[in-house]
């Protein structure tokens, strides 16, 4: 009977050294309760001590979550629905607002931030046209609604917000289309000013190209007279310096020509009278 006592003193013993004692791990953040009060708020890590049955020890997550939201509509500044991604990067800052605000629940502490999230996107977006939250002002913004939503949660949640993302922006189907079908007008109207500025520019090259053309001819026509007219001249001095020198001569020479020229066609008929003065040369000479 003694023996029993004993082992279940030990055993309660135990138990209440167990319960006495709790470890807080560097990547944890913690409070003590006392009685469901709060008692001591953030905890450091390491090996520590309570109450038992008295005390309770609530711990928390301490590194840097990710909450992924869902994709929400939000309307840009001329009231175009943009289909928003995004994303949050947080963590526990104030263990005793965090508590309070959350009763130590992440997912309250999830609900609390998608909301302000939400929020601080409609605001955020509503002040900008597409351009700007798509391309022009996206990183400026991003940045901003960090800030603000940093300085809201941590007031309020005691939640430090590390940084807001937005993974993806889509536009609403019927939207994509018709904005497709501006975006394929667009261009098809750049197309045509392409096309005919082209045509424009052949045109005028294939006009200038046929007065090069003419003028070119025409230049190398004159260029031929002048060079035919000068050949003509020196010919013509020739023969006159040959007719001046040896007038028999010449007339000789210029009769052989017409020789070989009228009778190179065997074809051809000729009436002429042998006594005439064109066939003096072919007589024999009697004298």
């Amino acid at each position: 009977m003694r023996n029993t006592l004993l082992m279940i003193v030990a055993v309660v013993l135990v138990l209440i050294a167990a319960n006495s004692v709790y470890t807080v791990h560097e990547t944890q953040r913690a409070l003590l309760l006392r009685f469901g009060a709060i008692k001591k708020a953030d905890i450091p890590p390491g090996l520590h001590w309570k109450m038992p049955i008295a005390e309770a020890v609530m711990k928390f997550d301490g590194r840097v979550l990710t909450l992924d939201s869902n994709p929400e509509t939000y309307y840009t500044l001329e009231k175009k629905p943009l289909i928003v991604d995004s994303f949050v990067k947080w963590k526990v800052a104030d263990v005793l607002k965090y508590y309070t605000a959350s009763s130590g629940d992440e997912r309250n502490a999830e609900r609390l931030l998608q909301e302000r999230v939400r929020e601080g996107l409609r605001n955020q977006i509503s002040a900008r046209n597409m351009h700007e939250v798509i391309s022009g002002e996206r990183d400026q913004f991003m940045q901003e609604l960090t800030t603000q939503l940093n300085s809201v949660m941590l007031e309020n949640v005691g939640v430090e917000v590390v940084d807001v993302r937005v993974k993806r922006i889509d536009l609403p189907t019927n939207v994509s289309e018709s904005v497709y079908d501006r975006m394929n007008s667009e261009r098809e109207i750049e197309a045509r000013q392409y096309r005919a500025q082209g045509q424009e520019m052949a045109l005028g090259i294939r006009a200038d190209a046929e007065r090069q053309t003419v003028v070119i001819g025409a230049d190398a026509y004159n260029k031929a007279q002048q060079l035919r007219g000068d050949g003509d001249a020196k010919s013509a001095n020739l023969y006159a310096e040959a007719y001046e020198r040896d007038p028999e001569f010449y007339e000789f020479y210029r009769s052989m020509n017409a020789y070989v020229n009228i009778f190179d066609n065997k074809g051809d008929m000729l009436i002429l009278d042998p006594n005439s003065e064109f066939f003096k040369y072919l007589k024999k000479d009697t004298q």
